[in-house]
């Protein structure tokens, strides 16, 4: 079994900053990529940043340059810097991690304020 707890949302005015943070736990077995993805309401999940386990890092246009995404593989931690946050990026921030297996977290609200 796997765990993934998200920490870090908030309520936060626009340009503003929010770290995420998101830890796994329990039978981890080669973690592989670790990523984050966002719901807003009304709209489907959509992916926001991912990060493989030698550091490569992709991000949705959307947030490319403003947000950034690390990691420390010895403690099985991934983490989402987001700057110059926007209204728009409102929303239910979900760790996803990478094994054999895939795993999500619960979600941890965004709420960026005009």
């Amino acid at each position: 079994q796997v765990q993934l707890v998200e920490s870090g949302g908030g309520l936060v005015q626009a340009g503003g900053s929010l770290r995420l943070s998101c830890a796994a736990s329990g039978s981890i077995f080669r973690l592989n990529t670790m990523g984050w993805y966002r719901q807003a309401p009304g709209k489907q999940r959509e992916w926001v940043a991912s990060i493989t386990n030698i550091g490569s890092t992709n991000y949705a246009d959307s947030v490319k340059g403003r947000f950034t995404i690390s990691r420390d593989s010895a403690k099985n931690t991934v983490f989402l810097q987001m700057n110059s946050l926007k209204p728009e990026d409102t929303a239910v921030y979900y760790c996803k991690a990478w094994m054999v297996s895939s795993y999500w977290g619960q979600g941890t609200q965004v709420t960026v304020s005009s």
